[in-house]
This record gives C-alpha cells, sequence and structure tokens, in this order.
C-alpha cells in the first residue's frame, strides 16, 4: 500500500516543498535548504553533443531519502507513485527517462546528487525526473540497491525574503552496516592506499560481516581532486582494495566483498582545503 512519508519525515523539509509518497518506510539521509542558489537540470537525454540544460534561480531545496520497501520492488515501483503525485499537484514533466534512455554514465555524473552514503545511484538502474509549475522547477533521481530505495529531489522556488538556511545533520556513523555507511576515520595520505595493522574503524565492520554471514558488500573507494582522473580512479580502486584485503586477512570471504573506485567524481566536501580534501579520501560501504 503507497503511503505518505511520517510526520517527523515530513519535518526534515520545508513545508512548501514537495514530498515523494512511498512504499513501505524511509528516513531522511540528507537535506538543505538554501534561500538563493543556482540549479542546472537536464532538460532532455545525454548525446555525444552533451545534454540540454536550463539553470534556474531561486530558494533551493534538496532532500534524499532511503527507503526500505516491500519485496520485489523496482526502480519504476518506487518512481510510479511519486509520477502521479507530481501530476497530480500540477508539474509539467519535461523529462521523464530510465537509465540508458537518461544517456546512462554521462547522464547521471552530468546530474548533482548528494554523494554516497546519503544518496546511492546505480549506473545500470536509476530513472530522472525534471518538471516544472509555474515559475517552479524540480528534478527527481530515484535509484536502488538489493535491499533499499534511493530518492532524491531537488526543487528551485522563486525566492522568498527570509528563506532561511537549515542544512539536516546527516546519518549516525557506526556499526550498523544494513545501509550505507562512510568508514569515518579511516584516513589515506595523498597519494597513499596502504592499511597495516590495527585498525579500529574497520572492527564494527568486521564484526557485522561475521554476525550476518549471509551479506554482501561493495567497497567504494573516492579521492580528492589532485591528480588525473585515471589516476585517481586506479587510486580510490586500490584504498577500497585494501579494505578488502585486510577484511579477508581476518577470515571474511572475499566472494562477498567486492571493490570498486569512483575517483573524485563524488566529493562530499570541498577540495579547496586541506581539510576538505582529506574528508574526500575516504571509503564507503554499500550492503547488497
Amino acid at each position: 500500500m503507497i503511503r505518505w512519508f511520517c510526520l517527523a519525515l515530513l519535518a526534515a523539509s520545508p513545508a512548501s516543498a514537495f514530498t515523494p509518497p512511498v512504499a513501505g518506510t524511509a528516513e531522511v539521509a540528507r537535506s538543505a535548504d538554501v534561500a538563493l542558489n543556482s540549479v542546472t537540470l537536464p532538460l532532455g537525454p545525454w548525446t555525444p553533443e552533451g545534454f540540454p540544460t536550463e539553470t534556474v534561480e531561486g530558494h533551493v531545496t534538496r532532500t534524499a531519502w532511503q527507503t526500505t520497501p516491500p519485496d520485489g520492488f523496482t526502480t519504476l515501483s518506487i518512481l510510479r507513485p511519486i509520477r502521479e503525485a507530481l501530476l497530480a499537484e500540477g508539474w509539467t514533466l519535461r523529462l521523464d527517462c530510465e537509465t540508458d534512455a537518461c544517456g546512462g554514465y554521462d547522464f547521471r555524473y552530468g546530474v548533482e546528487v548528494f554523494p554516497e552514503p546519503q544518496m546511492h545511484v546505480d549506473l545500470g538502474d536509476f530513472r530522472y525526473i525534471s518538471a516544472a509549475k509555474g515559475e517552479a522547477r524540480l528534478g527527481l533521481m530515484v535509484s536502488r540497491t538489493a535491499d533499499l530505495g534511493f530518492v532524491e529531489v531537488v526543487e528551485v522556488a522563486p525566492p522568498g525574503p527570509e528563506a532561511p538556511t537549515r542544512p539536516a545533520p546527516l546519518p549516525e556513523t557506526g556499526g550498523d552496516f544494513d545501509r550505507p555507511r562512510v568508514l569515518e576515520g579511516l584516513e589515506f595520505a595523498t597519494g597513499g592506499a596502504t592499511l597495516d595493522g590495527a585498525q579500529p574503524v574497520l572492527e564494527p565492520l568486521l564484526d557485522w560481516l561475521k554476525a550476518n554471514p549471509d551479506r554482501r558488500v561493495q567497497l567504494v573507494g573516492h579521492t580528492d581532486n589532485e591528480g588525473s582522473a585515471d589516476t585517481n580512479i586506479a587510486l580510490s580502486r586500490a584504498r577500497a582494495e585494501a579494505v578488502r584485503d585486510w577484511l579477508v586477512g581476518r577470515g571474511v570471504d572475499a566472494a562477498r566483498l567486492s571493490a570498486e573506485g569512483a575517483g573524485f567524481v563524488s566529493p562530499r566536501d570541498t577540495n579547496a582545503t586541506a581539510e576538505g580534501r582529506a574528508r574526500n579520501r575516504r571509503v564507503e560501504v554499500i550492503p547488497d
């Protein structure tokens, strides 16, 4: 049965923003409410020449939800009630596409979304909507893992005189890896991908994997923006592989762990400062 998000989730988003309906349960993973900013939204699929876009300015609200839908869910089953709600509220769809029809990898990385783990976009399974209602504009990304759905909405409305800026807190970190997590405190020096000796940051993940022998995880490495794209993809993969090797060395079956590298395409902080670059050098855990 389709139901609206609980009142606690509504409270986490501005009252005027569109709140999508989903089946199952959901929680806000991250949100931001900025009185005046600009957003570029795609109006068509990616082609070798790029894709048509519109840059709009105004009061920008952006919210990402992580959902636990019923068994047998798909990105379409997540999207369909949201699409119907948009149409019922008077939005006009300007783009409504799915993975390859959107333009695949190039389209996904041409659209700004929150970074992992707050927003996960499977390069082989995502859907996107761009919509308009009067002067307002909206972009919607839907994707999934094996167990979780991910929805992010960015809405741009005419700016108000007293629109506040209220970024929501990030999700807690800890030993629960049923949802995507950053391995906070696992630090790599610039250009480095070595893990030696005790790693207290990895102990909770090791304990969780031992307690859940039927679960698999994907380890995704990220870098700062120093160096070339190819170098950073290789380095980020090496960092994820270093975590995998550490876990395998302590008894975890290698078949339960995959390691990928995203390079610098999904920063979670600025690359203009040493502190921001350090936060961008990270490994994230995504459960299958």
